[in-house]
């Protein structure tokens, strides 16, 4: 079904991008010799645009960047001493000495500027400091995985409706409910940490870590999933009632409210590239695991098709943002990190059921993405376009737009059209 001519083409492609464009924009911008840290804010023709923070979730995003990139083998060794130069500001400067946990945001120079303790960021810190112990054997890096780890299971778990809670003050005391997030459960933290465990539980081996990770998975699976469309439900309550999709006070990235700061359809949308990241992310947890991911086949099959059908534009190309569980889309604009990540879960298709339509959805989205979504002068990628694929967000780099998830699926499609070349 596959030509081999092509699939060493699309490869090259994206290898090319990779290391002539996507990492050099970022390792010859990122580094920030004055304060130390990552630069993270750049405007349409790559320039450092001065905002003045940090946050948590940038710093550990472009750690695990830099950290991966290393780890599979880009960079000439050169990376490793990058991401040490972001560990030592992530922990000499974002680290709360007195309560434990990283602050979430800072100034460029590390001075607090939010001393909250949100979940979504320490996910991301035990995903990088793991992979960052994993490329480098710097042991500084599970240290603080593990102390994360530990503060997450003292102060967050719900012992009684399980899951985790995700907003805290700085002493881990619970915020308030609605805007504060206090009541409040999401796929977007629980995902999160799903990836965040594998990777420790893939350098520790520990027993406790791999329980963890289970137990997450278990909840993606069997609550956070759409019972019959195996689609992401976004919030919930504390009982895992579904509850409507509101704006946060502290917000990740997902700047596209109405005012009221509650979404239309608020209570049946699911996007396509977590659906799409969910279960690449998930056939990886049971590869570190050593679970077969036939096991379940057919989710994976659901998700997939389900993507196929209603996410993936035949006559633009790309991926929409969302539509109902039951199929169709409300949102037809194009994230950047939403073609990211179909990447990989259609090439995932493709090794998990050898079927064509996978990989004609995977050439659907990567066409689109060389064609539209990369700024060609400077090398990263429009954060979000018009259904045609004409930019109408500009920036390159910001605290929620950052290079996780545009070298991640670099790194990762890389990985599986070489092993489809190998087949």
């Amino acid at each position: 079904m596959m030509n081999r001519t092509e699939i060493k083409s699309l490869r090259d492609e994206a290898y090319q991008h990779l290391t002539t464009e996507l990492l050099p924009f970022w390792t010859t911008r990122m580094k920030d010799e004055i304060n130390g840290g990552f630069l993270t804010h750049f405007d349409k023709e790559g320039k450092d645009t001065g905002e003045d923070e940090k946050s948590l979730i940038a710093q550990t995003r472009c750690l695990y960047t830099i950290a991966s990139a290393n780890r599979a083998g880009y960079g000439n060794g050169e990376l490793a001493e990058l991401a040490k130069h972001g560990v030592d500001f992530l922990i000499d400067k974002m680290w709360d000495e007195k309560y434990g946990g990283f602050y979430w945001m800072a100034d460029r120079k590390g001075k607090v500027k939010i001393d909250q303790k949100i979940i979504y960021g320490h996910s991301f810190a035990i995903y990088s400091l793991s992979e960052y112990t994993l490329a480098t054997g710097d042991k500084r890096g599970i240290e603080y995985a593990e102390k994360v780890f530990d503060m997450i299971q003292k102060y967050c778990v719900d012992t009684r409706y399980g899951g985790y809670w995700e907003m805290f003050q700085r002493d881990w005391t619970l915020c308030g409910p609605g805007s504060q997030g206090g009541d409040r459960k999401t796929l977007d933290v629980h995902m999160h940490l799903m990836e965040a465990l594998t990777t420790l539980y893939e350098y520790t081996g520990k027993e406790v870590h791999r329980r963890k990770l289970l137990e997450v998975i278990d909840l993606m699976l069997n609550v956070i999933n759409h019972p019959k469309y195996k689609t992401g439900i976004p919030q919930f309550y504390k009982d895992w009632s579904i509850a409507p999709q509101i704006k946060f006070d502290i917000i990740w990235g997902w700047d596209r409210f109405s005012e009221e700061g509650e979404k239309g359809n608020a209570t049946d949308n699911t996007c396509y590239g977590h659906n799409a990241e969910f279960a690449w992310l998930l056939i990886h947890a049971f590869d570190i695991l050593k679970t077969d991911p036939a096991t379940e086949a057919e989710t994976f099959k659901i998700i997939f098709d389900h993507t196929i059908d209603n996410g993936i534009d035949i006559e633009y190309g790309g991926v929409y943002v969302e539509g109902p569980h039951s199929g169709g889309v409300y949102d037809r604009e194009k994230e950047f990190w939403q073609q990211a990540e179909v990447l990989i879960g259609m090439l995932d298709g493709v090794l998990l059921f050898n079927h064509e339509k996978y990989w004609e959805a995977y050439k659907n989205v990567h066409r689109f993405v060389f064609d539209k979504v990369i700024n060609k002068s400077i090398g990263e990628w429009y954060p979000l376009l018009s259904r045609k694929g004409e930019p109408i967000w500009t920036h390159m780099g910001h605290s929620w737009k950052i290079n996780y998830h545009t070298v991640r699926s670099m790194i990762q499609s890389i990985e599986r059209l070489d092993k489809l070349l190998n087949q």
